[in-house]
């Protein structure tokens, strides 16, 4: 009776949202982010979400108040073009104002303050203590703590000893290795930039309309879930971007070209995981041989040559920041520590924290296997919604997680919904080709 209930609501809204006017769309969304941040800015206790809040609120609220008389502009002149036109130009000035301003303002301020680190998640300082490791030929990976003492010494909280990436993620910050200005080196500025690239080639790449790209877009860098991390320090969005790219070539079944880029995703970080391994299973099932054969060697031909290396030169180092810190099993505290029901009901229940860990993955796995034997994709766009499902039970469930994770799964459900229009476009044009992409 509730699942129906919601479905019939997610029906609803889902066909008032395209009643809109792309415009007036855009409104609505800008709207909702202006509220967004206004509540960061007023509730939130990181003085470095408050001042993006702060900075943000009023261009989204702008944003919104143009969009609208835009689109009174647009009626009056009906034209599908310039209606589109104008919508990325909105969306390209609303996310100069939210994203790179704050962002330029974050990283004077961390170069020219006495306490730096008020001005940057510490995310972004371990990449770039990371990439500067790796880039003088050392292990980035340490062991932190030994028979439950901490055996690392430094002026650092101990939680910032810890690398919990896989290596790959090491390249984005070597740019603080170079013999250039703080603000110019800062990582964040690679994140971003990195980002923006990525979400170019996906776009070209992305069979879709130029609304579907625009709404891609914003989805990724220009709305909150994008621009909050962004501006703070947050490394999920260059893997997020990569994971669009490998969409759009699966999409087009350049499977060994996807692959690379599943590969140099899942070689960064863990999240990329649940994408890449339902993409291996799905084209070993719903594609040929030879597909599914250029998927993997696209896949392995990364993460093998990154991985295992660090992996095998000090594998108890390799566990403890990549497995166990993330998972809150290394004895220190991470702070990646959001309201979600996983962190909540740990903090609960003193002493479950290890068998909690072992019950999510245990329920985790058993729900997945219902559901590919009961619906199991037998399209692209079903197994990234499904991608979709499985990062929001691993954000939500997680022991130690961030309300910024959710930017995967509400990327991969904008994706799916792209891809699923897209699919219907190419059956009412041509229906021998909408086989072959959903054979």
């Amino acid at each position: 009776m509730i699942s129906s209930r919601v479905g019939r609501a997610v029906q609803v809204t889902r066909r008032w949202a395209r009643s809109l006017p792309p415009l007036v769309a855009d409104a609505w969304l800008y709207v909702a982010s202006a509220i967004f941040a206004l509540a960061v800015a007023a509730t939130s206790s990181i003085p470095l979400y408050r001042e993006w809040g702060a900075m943000a609120a009023v261009p989204y609220l702008l944003g919104a108040l143009l969009a609208l008389v835009l689109s009174r502009s647009v009626r009056r002149r009906p034209s599908p073009p310039r209606g589109q036109r104008l919508g990325w130009m909105l969306a390209a000035l609303v996310g100069i104002s939210t994203l790179a301003v704050p962002l330029g303002f974050e990283v004077h301020w961390r170069a020219d303050a006495a306490n730096a680190s008020a001005y940057v998640q510490p995310e972004a300082s371990v990449i770039e203590r990371a990439g500067n490791a790796v880039a003088h030929g050392q292990d980035p990976y340490q062991v932190v703590t030994s028979g439950g003492r901490v055996v690392v010494a430094g002026p650092l909280p101990t939680y910032e000893h810890y690398f919990p990436y896989l290596p790959g993620m090491a390249v984005l910050g070597m740019a603080s290795t170079l013999h250039a200005p703080r603000t110019v080196t800062d990582a964040r500025w690679t994140f971003l930039l990195v980002t923006l690239a990525l979400l170019a080639v996906g776009l070209a790449l992305l069979r879709a309309t130029s609304l579907q790209r625009l709404r891609v877009a914003q989805a990724l860098v220009v709305l909150p879930m994008g621009a909050l991390p962004l501006v703070t320090g947050g490394d999920d969005l260059p893997v997020a971007a990569l994971c669009l790219v490998a969409v759009a070539l699966l999409a087009r079944r350049a499977t060994f070209a996807g692959g690379l880029a599943l590969g140099l995703a899942a070689a960064m970080k863990f999240t990329a995981w649940p994408l890449a391994l339902l993409a291996l299973a799905f084209f070993a099932v719903r594609g040929t041989r030879r597909e599914t054969g250029w998927l993997a060697l696209g896949f392995s031909a990364v993460v093998l040559p990154v991985v295992v290396p660090f992996a095998t030169f000090n594998p108890q180092a390799f566990l403890q920041n990549v497995v166990l810190f993330p998972l809150g099993l290394a004895g220190v505290a991470s702070p990646a520590a959001s309201a979600l029901p996983g962190h909540l009901l740990v903090d609960a229940i003193p002493g479950f924290h290890r068998a909690y860990v072992v019950l999510i993955a245990l329920v985790g796995v058993a729900l997945l296997l219902w559901r590919l034997r009961t619906a199991p994709p037998r399209r692209l766009d079903q197994l990234v919604s499904l991608a979709g499902w499985v990062m929001l039970y691993a954000t939500c469930m997680a022991p130690a997680t961030r309300v910024g994770y959710l930017l995967y799964p509400i990327n991969l459900f904008v994706w799916a919904a792209v891809l699923r229009a897209g699919q219907r476009r190419e059956q009412q044009e041509s229906p021998a080709e909408l086989l072959l992409v959903s054979h």
